[in-house]
């Protein structure tokens, strides 16, 4: 089992305004929606999540780009489980 404190939604948040300071940020868990599919855990949170972000970073940069962005802020999360994210640059 491990030490580590449970994927959050408000984690997640808090790792991306710090890395890209975000002109608008939602972090949506919806692993309840994903019981039973691949990747999902049985406590129905911390797996699938969907992230709405406007940075000014984003600014002139290919839609490859913004997403590896995000992935990059959010990779901790990703080497502890995260298991899917989906991505809306708005």
């Amino acid at each position: 089992m491990s030490n580590l404190p449970p994927i959050s939604a408000a984690a997640m948040e808090a790792a991306l305004r710090q890395r890209l300071a975000p002109t608008h940020l939602e972090v949506i868990d919806e692993s309840a929606q994903h019981a039973g599919h691949v990747g999902a855990n049985d406590s129905g949170f911390g797996t699938h999540f969907r992230v709405r972000i406007a940075a000014p970073e984003f600014a002139a940069k290919s839609r490859v780009a913004r997403h590896r962005l995000v992935y990059d802020a959010l990779q901790d999360f990703i080497d502890q489980g995260v298991h899917a994210i989906a991505i809306e640059v708005l």
